[in-house]
């Protein structure tokens, strides 16, 4: 993610930190100086934050050790004022190990309230409840209350929080995965609406994230829509077989006549047969601006970048693009290039397959409209093939 900064590697996985966690953290140090013009309650007011954002990181590593005993490991973590993201390296299709890796979070968020809780009994300083809140309280009974809360607050059926992974694992036991998506999607947007409606009213803070909400029950349908549309397509018929290559010692200047020459967006890097670089056009663009106009392709070349084979399938491909935010991918076979996968190629194929799917199940039951839908089929596939992105 942009503006996100490394904080340290823990358990194998790299943790960072959104740059507006810093805003986050001023803001408070600011209100709370406003509050008490005084050094220690901000000093509190600060620590408690960060004291509720490592929480917030605990209950990530449960999600994250919860995957790992199903074989999936996590990229990373981000922590941004909204919250925590894993990032897993694969999506959780089967709905027993999403539902347990969905509840790790926040059972990790319910362990720490009740070993807070048994400490502050034993040692007689629990207090009484009505005494409590964000900003007064003993601080440890305050964090026992927001580990309650988060738990509570991620198990509300709405993507992207756990509660709509949870919603879509159980649906997922009885229907189709994407059926149980987009009815936990619809739930989830549901859910959106009356968290904005309830923040007009209280807290304006809601309505910010009843919008986040909505967007990220759309992006998780919209996503699984996608790989379902490209499951059962291969990556050999949608690569693009015709296209223009770079050597390493070729100049930018070349790569932008390529460009506007309207031929690709990215190129692959050739030296002596073998692919050893990719140059995207927005790294392109990147080192024109900073003024290195005569820089060659080596200079802006990505050496670490998505590769597929030609008969993987077609929705591993658009995953891979998807995680690395590139726009192509080079299709090589034992060494050898053969094609492009671009997300253009992949937005077709996608309508393609959506609109088939379609036809079918409105035309299902008449054998004649069944012939004639695997002609028109026919036809459409020979159009797909020959019109080149």
């Amino acid at each position: 993610m942009k503006w996100s900064w490394k904080v340290g590697t823990f358990a194998g996985v790299v943790v960072y930190m959104h740059g507006t966690f810093l805003m986050l953290l001023g803001w408070i140090a600011i209100t709370h100086w406003m509050q008490y013009h005084a050094f220690l309650p901000t000093l509190l007011g600060v620590s408690f934050t960060v004291a509720l954002f490592l929480c917030v990181v605990l209950h990530e590593y449960g999600h994250v050790f919860a995957a790992r005993r199903f074989g999936i490991a996590t990229k990373d973590i981000t922590l941004s004022p909204i919250g925590g993201m894993a990032r897993m390296e694969r999506i959780l299709e089967k709905p027993n190990q999403e539902l347990w890796v969905a509840l790790a979070g926040p059972a990790v968020n319910v362990a720490l309230a009740s070993g807070l809780g048994v400490y502050l009994v034993l040692t007689g300083h629990f207090e009484p409840v009505r005494q409590i809140s964000l900003t007064h309280g003993m601080f440890l009974e305050r964090i026992l209350f927001a580990n309650l809360f988060l738990a509570g607050f991620n198990l509300i059926p709405a993507f992207p929080m756990d509660g709509g992974r949870v919603l879509r694992a159980l649906l997922a036991k009885r229907m189709e995965y994407r059926e149980a998506t987009r009815i936990a999607a619809r739930v989830g947007q549901g859910s959106a609406v009356v968290l904005g409606f309830i923040g007009l009213f209280t807290n304006p803070f809601l309505v910010f994230v009843a919008v986040f909400v909505w967007i990220g029950a759309a992006q998780e349908a919209a996503l699984v829509e996608a790989k379902s549309a490209l499951g059962s397509v291969l990556a050999k018929d949608a690569m693009i077989p015709e296209f223009r290559t770079l050597s390493p010692q070729d100049e930018l200047s070349k790569a932008v006549t390529l460009v506007l020459g309207g031929w690709q967006q990215d190129f692959p890097v050739v030296d002596q047969g073998c692919v050893v670089g990719m140059l995207l056009r927005t790294d392109m663009i990147a080192r024109l601006a900073s003024g290195d106009v005569r820089a060659n392709v080596d200079q802006a070349m990505r050496h670490d970048f998505p590769v597929a084979s030609p008969a993987e399938p077609l929705e591993l491909v658009f995953t891979r693009l998807h995680e690395t935010e590139v726009a192509t991918v080079p299709i090589i076979d034992n060494g050898r290039l053969l094609g492009l996968v671009t997300l253009g190629k992949l937005a077709e194929h996608m309508m393609v397959q959506t609109a088939l799917t379609k036809a079918t199940k409105m035309m299902a039951g008449s054998p004649l409209n069944v012939d004639l839908l695997a002609a028109g089929a026919d036809r459409t596939c020979r159009h797909v093939k020959l019109g080149r992105l």
